[in-house]
């Protein structure tokens, strides 16, 4: 299914991104810029596809979440190894990443989405509600495009560097206080959650 090639594809296209980061000549360094854009940009255009072509499944559901973590993660942990952000902030990515996903592993098992299985009015507002996940989304993008302009600018000399990975630096703390915020909530109610029995004619 194309959707599906789409979601894949982002990950060789992420592998390249990641090389050009790291590769010690500036051309290389301002390629990646856009690069990064359509890696997050194709995010988008695999959802709206599978939705155009009635492509959307479980696999593809899985795909994209899968895909998302490794593009999310990666990028993370590459600026903190390029000394443009505090390692702080890759570490409580992966741990919240890690402890949320395990929770929303039982899903299925409730008949549920992963966004789903919020109880309360304010956490499927802080989990699952379109402000939330909009801001949470933007705020990334832009740390990600920032923090690699302001990488290349550097690496090039230009001035403007300074400014651009200030700004840079100032969303990445604001993109994990909402990563935070998204994340608590779950992990707040999982001990009501995990102690539900199963549906055993879901999944």
């Amino acid at each position: 299914m194309l959707a599906n090639w789409l979601t894949i594809s982002r990950i060789p296209l992420l592998g390249i991104a990641l090389y050009l980061l790291a590769w010690p000549p500036i051309t290389g360094r301002m390629i990646a810029v856009p690069l990064i854009v359509v890696v997050i940009l194709l995010d988008t255009v695999d959802g709206i596809v599978a939705r155009a072509r009635g492509e959307t499944s479980l696999l593809g559901s899985v795909l994209d979440i899968a895909t998302d973590r490794a593009v999310e993660y990666a990028l993370w942990v590459m600026f903190a190894w390029l000394d443009l952000i505090s390692p702080v902030i890759p570490l409580v990515v992966l741990v919240r990443g890690s402890l949320v996903d395990a929770v929303r592993s039982v899903a299925p098992s409730r008949g549920k989405t992963p966004l789903g299985l919020m109880q309360t009015p304010l956490g499927r507002f802080l989990v699952g509600s379109p402000w939330m996940r909009t801001s949470y989304s933007i705020a990334k993008f832009s740390a990600f495009v920032l923090l690699a302009l302001g990488h290349a600018f550097r690496s090039a000399g230009y001035v403007t560097w300074t400014p651009i990975l200030a700004a840079a630096r100032v969303i990445s703390w604001i993109a994990l206080v909402l990563c935070l915020v998204r994340g608590i909530p779950v992990l707040l109610e999982a001990p009501t959650l995990l102690q539900e029995p199963a549906d055993p004619s879901a999944g």
